[in-house]
Order: C-alpha cells, then sequence, then structure tokens
C-alpha cells in the first residue's frame, strides 16, 4: 500500500484565481453601500429622466434623449471607475484594509485589474439599467454597438487608472474632496448634458481633450448619428489610459 504524502507545500495562488477572488469581494462591497448606489446609479438615471424630459439644453432640434443618453452613460461610467473607486478606494488605505491586502500574494497589478474588473460588472448593470430607461423615454439609438462597447471599456480603463492615481497617492480625506471636485467639473464640462459648443472657442479644443468629453462625443456620435468607430475620442481614451494606468502601477501605495 502506497504511503499518502502529507508534506505541506504552501504557496500563493494562480494570480487568475486571486484576480476573482478579490473582484468577487469588491463586487460585493460596492453592491452593498448605499451611498455608492447612490452615485453611480440613482442620480444618473435622475439626470437621464430630467433632462429628457424638461426643455434645460437646446439640442439643436434633435431629439431630447438621444443627445442625452450617450452623455449620461458616459456619466455613469466615470462614476463608477473614477469617483466611487477613487473614494472607496482612498479610505481602504486610511483604514488599513490595502496594508492587510499588501500582506498577501496578491500584487499591485493584481488588485488594479481586480477593481477595474469589478468595475466593469458594475457598469454591465448601470448601463442595462440606463438603456431601458432610456428605451422607455423614446430612445432611438444608431450606430454600431460594438463600437459603443470599445468606447465605454477604453472609457472604464481611463477613468479606473485616473481613480486608482489618486486613491494610491493622496490622502483619503483629499481624495474625497478632489474626486468630487472633478466629478463635478468634468459633468459641467465634458459635453455630458450641454454642448461643448456653448464654451469659447477659445477653450473648446482643449475641453476635447478631457477623457469624459472623449467618451460623451464619441457615444454621440455612434449612438445618436450613426457613425463609425471614431479614431480621435479611441486616441484620446487610449492615450488617457496609458498614462493613468502607469504611473498607477508605478506610485500605488497600500498605506
Amino acid at each position: 500500500m502506497t504511503a499518502l504524502d502529507l508534506t505541506p507545500a504552501p504557496g500563493a495562488a494562480p494570480l487568475s484565481r486571486m484576480v476573482l477572488a478579490q473582484t468577487g469581494a469588491e463586487i460585493r462591497a460596492t453592491l452593498r453601500n448605499g451611498e455608492q448606489l447612490l452615485l453611480t446609479l440613482i442620480i444618473p438615471v435622475l439626470l437621464l429622466v430630467g433632462f429628457s424630459a424638461a426643455p434645460l439644453v437646446n439640442v439643436g432640434g434633435g431629439s431630447r434623449v438621444d443627445f442625452v443618453t450617450p452623455g449620461v452613460l458616459a456619466l455613469a461610467v466615470m462614476s463608477t471607475a473614477f469617483t466611487g473607486q477613487a473614494i472607496a478606494t482612498g479610505f481602504e488605505r486610511r483604514y488599513g484594509v490595502l496594508k492587510r491586502l499588501g500582506a498577501t500574494p496578491l500584487s499591485r497589478t493584481g488588485l488594479m485589474l481586480a477593481k477595474t474588473l469589478a468595475v466593469v460588472a458594475v457598469e454591465a448593470l448601470q448601463i442595462a439599467i440606463l438603456c431601458l430607461v432610456a428605451l422607455v423615454l423614446g430612445w432611438s439609438p444608431t450606430g454600431s454597438p460594438f463600437a459603443a462597447a470599445l468606447l465605454l471599456l477604453l472609457g472604464t480603463a481611463a477613468f479606473s487608472g485616473l481613480g486608482l492615481l489618486m486613491a494610491g497617492t493622496l490622502r483619503a480625506e483629499a481624495t474625497l474632496a478632489g474626486a468630487n471636485l472633478v466629478y463635478l467639473v468634468l459633468l459641467g464640462c465634458g459635453g455630458v448634458v450641454f454642448p461643448l459648443s456653448v464654451f469659447p472657442d477659445s477653450v473648446e479644443p482643449a475641453l476635447r481633450l478631457l477623457p469624459i468629453s472623449a467618451l460623451t462625443g464619441g457615444l454621440r456620435s455612434v449612438l445618436t448619428s450613426g457613425a463609425g468607430l471614431p479614431l480621435g475620442a479611441v486616441l484620446v481614451l487610449v492615450a488617457w489610459a496609458a498614462l493613468t494606468l502607469g504611473l498607477a502601477s508605478r506610485t500605488f501605495r497600500w498605506e
């Protein structure tokens, strides 16, 4: 009879398993947080209904809901991937959650990947609800859904990198204030509910280089105008994603 080999074999789990486990934990934490749900779901729905129903913005004679919906979809991505993630991660640093994770085999890259995957899962729920509400309001999307999905993924990467960069380098209180301030500034200046044409010609080109403007404009050109994949918006989002994720991976601190 062959003896059983009971020799301990300690070692870290494969990276994919660690990332999936952390992704599940991140999703559960987000869905249990009422404040984050307000930011990521309730506010975008209210903006979609309010600006689609009330003549608050001049959309040039086209359908109001067709103009507003792409902007609100972009806002949902920003609120989840950037604002919500930055604030949550910042306070995880403050309360020592990340310090404990840093003592595990999970690397900084693995943590950022898990957080990004969790963001994508929450965004899928957001987008499904927002699209359903928009369709009830009379939204008539055109263009390629694959082009829109690619823009949403690139926007997620750009905003996730920006949120992790802020949360991994600033104090929790500074992250809270900074993330909310950036959210409000980009909401007002990113073409979400107000077209960029309302701004002076001298600043409009600079505003188009913002990630929210690229995402909003790209989604609007695809879903409202039926255009193909907008390469300008793609390049802006890729540049932001590469810059912010690269910096976050190098500067992120566990404590």
